[in-house]
C-alpha cells in the first residue's frame, strides 16, 4: 500500500524521457552567407534605461549587412530616460524609436510591427546580449528552411549565490522541454527574447493573443499557429543565434515572475502544453505530501525516495545535455540541492499565484515569456 503513490511518477518519468530522446536528435546548425531577407527586429521595452546601451550595441555591431534589416524599438510608457537615450543612439542605419499606442508589451509588439517593413520579424527584449552572427544566422536558417516560427535558444547571465544558480538550472530544463518538444514537431513553449516569425504569421493569428492578459505574447502566439494546418514551426540550435537574458534580482521578483507566467496557464488551450503542466504539478505536489507524511509515518520516506530518484533521471539527462550544448556543465553542481528544492519552489508560485492574483495580474508583462 505505501508503495501505490510511485505509479503516480511513471507519466512524468516516461513524458520527459521521450522529450529528451527527441533532444537527442537536434544537430547544430551551420549557416552560409549570401542571405537576402530583410529583417525586422522589433524590441518593446520599459523602463530599460540601465540596459538598453548594451543591447543596441549588439544590434550594431551585426555581421548582416546594414541595409537588410532594421531596428524598431517600442517605449512602452517607460518612467525613465528609456526614449530619451534611445532617440539619441546613432549606430544603426535603419532605426525606429516609438511610442506604445496603447499600454503593455503586447500592443508595443502590435505597435512596432505596424511599422515594419521586413517579411521575416525578430522580437528580443532591452535587457537581453547577442552576438554579432545573431541576425546572419536566422536570416540563413530562414531562408533554408522556409518556417513560419523560429524559436530561438536563450540562457541566462550567469551570477554567483544559490538563488541565482537555481534560476539558471531551471531555466535550462525549460529550454530542454522547449527544444526537444519542438524536434517531436510539438512544441508547447517559446521564448519571446528569441522568437522569429513571418509578418503574414502575426497579421494572421494577432487577435488570438489574449490581449486581456499582461503576458503571453509569445506563447498564444506559437499555440495559435499550432492550431493551422501544416504549420511549420522549427527550433533554431546554433551558439551563434544564443540570447542572454538577465536573471531575477531579488527572491521576491523571481517568484512574481514565475507566478506571471502561471498565471496566463489558465487560458491556454493547447492539449501537449496542458499535458506537461498537469503531470508536472501532480508529480510536484505528489512529492510534498509524501514528504510531509514521511515527517509523520516513517514508512513513507523510503517512498519519497524512490519517487524523486524517479523524477531525477529524466530531470538529470536533459538538463545535462542542455548545459553541455551552451557551456554550462558546472550547474549540474548545484542539480542535487536543486532537486529538494524545487517542489517547495513550485508550490510557493502557486500560493503566490492564488493569495495575492491582483499583484500578479497587475505586474508588468515578464520580458522572458517561456
Amino acid at each position: 500500500m505505501y508503495w501505490l503513490p510511485v505509479i503516480l511518477i511513471l507519466p512524468y518519468f516516461c513524458l520527459l524521457l521521450r522529450i529528451y530522446r527527441n533532444l537527442r536528435r537536434i544537430k547544430p546548425y551551420n549557416p552560409d552567407n549570401g542571405n537576402k531577407t530583410f529583417i525586422s527586429v522589433v524590441v518593446a521595452c520599459r523602463n530599460e534605461e540601465k540596459n538598453l546601451p548594451s543591447m543596441l550595441y549588439d544590434i550594431s555591431v551585426q555581421d548582416y549587412d546594414p541595409g537588410l534589416f532594421e531596428l524598431i524599438l517600442v517605449d512602452d510608457n517607460s518612467e525613465d530616460g528609456t526614449f530619451k537615450q534611445a532617440s539619441e543612439f546613432r549606430g544603426i542605419r535603419n532605426y525606429k524609436v516609438i511610442q506604445n499606442d496603447g499600454i503593455g508589451k503586447k500592443q508595443a509588439i502590435r505597435t512596432g510591427i505596424k511599422l515594419c517593413s521586413g517579411d521575416l520579424i525578430i522580437t528580443t527584449d532591452a535587457d537581453c546580449r547577442m552576438g554579432s552572427a545573431w541576425i546572419s544566422t536566422i536570416a540563413s536558417f530562414f531562408e533554408r528552411r522556409r518556417p513560419e516560427m523560429i524559436i530561438g535558444p536563450v540562457v541566462l547571465t550567469s551570477r554567483t549565490g544559490f538563488i541565482n544558480r537555481f534560476q539558471e538550472l531551471e531555466f535550462m530544463g525549460l529550454q530542454g522541454v522547449t527544444a526537444g518538444t519542438a524536434a517531436a514537431g510539438d512544441p508547447v513553449m517559446c521564448n519571446g527574447a528569441n522568437l522569429a516569425f513571418t509578418k503574414a504569421t502575426y497579421i494572421k493569428h494577432a487577435d488570438k493573443l489574449k490581449d486581456e492578459l499582461n503576458t503571453g505574447d509569445d506563447i498564444f502566439l506559437l499555440h495559435s499557429l499550432k492550431t493551422e494546418s501544416g504549420s511549420k514551426i522549427l527550433w533554431l540550435e546554433s551558439n551563434l543565434s544564443l540570447v542572454t537574458a538577465r536573471s531575477s534580482g531579488t527572491p521576491t521578483e523571481f517568484l512574481q515572475q514565475r507566478a506571471r507566467w502561471l498565471s496566463k496557464a489558465r487560458a491556454y488551450r493547447d492539449k501537449s502544453t496542458i499535458l506537461i503542466g498537469i503531470v508536472t504539478f501532480v508529480t510536484i505536489l505528489l512529492l510534498c505530501s509524501i514528504l510531509v507524511t514521511g515527517l509523520f509515518v516513517p514508512e513513507f520516506l523510503p517512498v519519497f525516495l524512490v519517487i524523486i530518484l524517479l523524477k531525477s533521471i529524466p530531470d538529470t539527462v536533459i538538463l545535462r545535455n542542455t548545459i553541455r550544448r551552451y557551456g554550462k556543465g558546472k550547474l549540474m553542481k548545484w542539480f542535487i540541492p536543486s532537486q529538494l528544492v524545487y517542489p517547495f519552489y513550485v508550490l510557493a508560485v502557486v500560493l503566490r499565484l492564488v493569495l495575492t492574483p491582483e499583484r500578479v495580474n497587475l505586474s508588468s508583462p515578464s520580458p522572458r515569456g517561456i
